[in-house]
């Protein structure tokens, strides 16, 4: 399955549309998705955790009335949104959201299904073409058990076009590149600029299985988002210790001295291995995903690249466009 077309290996991940960290509202979340659209990112990528199905449903008012067949997306499995009768703040989840709902795990065949139907229902749509397993990180055998068949078999029938695994680590993945039938596998902050040690498992795991990478997190959560790391910068999202903040002002350097920014650098950065089929990027408004077109509009000197790996500040096995 393709997921990205040729032109635009570029899509829009959806949980700042419900607003991790910070709250977003609901006409800056349509604009982000408006403005995707109109860049031409034709991959939307969410999951019911992300503010507890709030992305869900503002991605879906955002895409009715966009023809269906032009745009391809995602959702994941393994939390299940439910209703409560109080309101609280999701404190746990991270997102900036007051609301009644709750999240619990469940990788069953039964919270699959659920939560693909519930998915479906809060976008708007008749149809996943592509479904993520969901930081199974303390679930790997339930997710091997029943949320990986499950999957199979929905996918055995055409139910959904595509089957995969989402995570922050490459162990997990790795056994499940190599143990189960994916298609895909949602590879977040660990095929980066700064970060790029999945080449040691997960990445040649899947060039060896056929298999395609999806990168996100590829700014790892602020550290390259800025073409100098900010104040209070965060590295999977919490604060970036100083050897990593000492490392991304390094690769600063070396983009400056070539007339370019480190977040266009780090952008580009991933496109080049074979295996990576694109990038989804999180935004949180039109500007943001302006901003990011354009990062991914600008030519990269080859001497960039040259100079990262001679200063062994990037590994020389990386590829590079």
């Amino acid at each position: 399955m393709k997921l990205f077309p040729d032109d635009a290996r570029i899509g829009l991940g959806g949980a700042p549309l419900a607003g991790m960290t910070a709250v977003v509202s609901e006409a800056e979340a349509v604009s982000a998705v408006e403005a995707a659209w109109d860049e031409g990112w034709r991959y939307f990528d969410n999951a019911p955790h992300y503010g507890l199905g709030l992305a869900e449903e503002r991605l879906g008012r955002a895409l009715a009335g966009k023809p269906r067949s032009e745009y391809v997306l995602s959702s994941k499995v393994g939390r299940i949104i439910y209703s409560t009768d109080t309101e609280a703040p999701d404190d746990e989840g991270g997102f900036a959201v007051v609301t009644k709902r709750r999240r619990r795990w469940d990788f069953s065949r039964d919270g699959v299904l659920q939560s693909i139907e519930d998915s479906l229902r809060r976008i708007g749509t008749d149809r996943l073409d592509v479904v993520f397993v969901h930081d199974p990180d303390d679930h790997y055998s339930e997710a091997v058990a029943t949320a990986f068949p499950t999957l199979i078999e929905l996918r055995e029938q055409g139910v959904i076009g595509a089957i995969g695994a989402g995570m922050n680590q490459t162990a997990m993945l790795t056994r499940f590149v190599t143990e189960i039938d994916l298609d895909v596998i949602m590879l977040a902050g660990r095929y980066t600029l700064l970060d790029p040690d999945g080449l040691d498992d997960v990445v040649p795991a899947c060039v060896a299985n056929d298999v395609q990478i999806v990168a996100v997190g590829i700014f790892n959560s602020g550290l390259l988002s800025r073409p100098r790391p900010a104040p209070g910068a965060t590295f999977n999202y919490s604060p970036a210790p100083p050897a990593l903040i000492a490392k991304a002002n390094q690769l600063a350097d070396v983009c400056e001295s070539h007339g370019v920014t480190l977040p266009a650098v780090a952008l580009k950065f991933p496109l080049a291995h074979p295996a990576v089929a694109g990038i989804a990027v999180g935004c949180r408004n039109a500007e943001e995903v302006h901003t990011n077109a354009a990062l991914s509009r600008i030519d990269i000197p080859s001497a960039v690249w040259t100079d990262l790996k001679s200063t062994g500040l990037l590994r020389e096995d990386a590829p590079t466009p």
